[in-house]
């Protein structure tokens, strides 16, 4: 089958199983870029399904399992902790040589359940965009939400070739970058930079409004609190499943965890100055050396921070000199304002030679520009 561009499509018909935030903007994207033939979503709800064929993001829709049939690939987009359960449903109605891959944060134990009940005239590959937003649900689906983001394939002992193929062809597809994987290291690797995040912001609210005057306090937590704590509003359920399902993982971390939280602490307690700013100081080097703005294994964002006057219309001509000038602005981001005054915004860009001409053409044009 032929898509509207021209281009033969990946999958003739795909069955995105949970068109959610992740499900809903795979469909999205999926469909913007021509993939495949049809995307039909399934689901309980039938508002959400409707709202989903309503963005463009399914081509038609069912609430009963047996609509799989015919699907050559099956994208399993549902909560970690459903993911086996609801397999289940539709195994009795899944096409011979069928594709199934999945969109969940935790991998080892979710393959296993899978396989045991997994047709043999069908085959699975696990799969993790590591792509997400605050907004859950069909409201909150982009197409380009998995635009350069980090996108991991867990193919195990059992995958075939030519289903890993395919399957990183759709991850590249939709703008992603595919990296390969296996299943423990994937679990591991997730619990250290995302899971244990999510854990300890969770904590850290919840610590804040267990004091006394955490209330009181509250309205003062900005800055450093904020940015620690933006991803405590995910998704409880999803992350009690995860935390769950990769509870080893996450345990031995915590573990680890507790032993750097412990040295500062000492530290502290001692009022050893040259540890402390030991400490620090590490952890800064390590920060700093880090690619900056980065999804995934992408190469670091060159950056800029640009002070502009409360006044409308400034970001658009901002982005409209570096535009006319060939410039492309890889990643912009609102840091303060203050009303009636201004405030400073940044801008990322793929190369330094960018970088430079950013300068040269905002400061030029009466811009203040610090250079990252």
């Amino acid at each position: 089958m032929i898509s509207t561009t021209g281009k033969k499509h990946l999958f003739k018909r795909v069955a995105i199983i949970g068109v959610g935030l992740i499900g809903g903007s795979l469909g999205l994207a999926i469909n913007s870029r021509g993939l495949a033939g049809e995307v039909l979503g399934i689901g309980r709800s039938e508002n959400t399904l409707e709202l989903a064929a309503e963005c463009g993001a399914i081509n038609s829709s069912s609430t009963k399992p047996d609509a799989v049939a015919g699907a050559d690939l099956i994208v399993l987009a549902t909560p970690v902790g459903a993911t086996v359960e609801v397999l289940r449903t539709v195994v009795p109605y899944i096409t011979p040589g069928t594709l199934l891959t999945d969109v969940g944060s935790t991998k080892t134990g979710v393959i296993k359940g899978i396989r045991e009940i997994l047709p043999e005239h069908s085959f699975f590959i696990g799969g993790h965009p590591m792509a997400g937003s605050e907004r859950a649900g069909i409201s909150g689906a982009d197409p380009y939400l998995f635009e350069n983001a980090f996108y991991i394939i867990t193919p195990d002992e059992n995958s075939r070739d030519e289903d890993l193929r395919r399957l990183r062809e759709l991850v590249e597809g939709i703008g992603a970058k595919p990296v390969i994987m296996l299943p423990v290291k994937h679990d591991l690797s997730v619990a250290a930079v995302s899971h244990l995040p999510h854990l300890l912001a969770a904590s850290l609210v919840n610590f804040l409004f267990d004091l006394p005057e955490g209330e009181e306090i509250s309205p003062l937590a900005a800055g450093g609190f904020r940015d620690t704590t933006r991803i405590a509003v995910g998704n409880p359920v999803m992350w009690r499943d995860i935390f769950l399902s990769n509870r080893e993982a996450i345990l031995g971390l915590l573990e680890k965890f507790r032993t750097n939280i412990d040295n500062l602490s000492q530290a502290i307690d001692s009022a050893d100055g040259k540890e402390i700013y030991r400490l620090l100081d590490r952890a800064r080097k390590l920060k700093l050396g880090m690619p900056a703005r980065t999804k995934g294994y992408l190469p670091m964002l060159w950056e800029i921070v640009v002070t502009i006057p409360d006044s409308p219309g400034m970001i658009s001509e901002i982005t409209g000199f570096l535009g006319r000038n060939g410039i492309n602005i890889a990643d912009i981001e609102i840091m303060r304002v203050r009303e009636g005054e201004g405030g400073t915004i940044r801008l990322g860009f793929a190369t330094e030679d960018e970088q430079s001409g950013a300068v040269e053409i905002l400061r030029s044009s009466g811009y203040i520009v610090i250079k990252r």
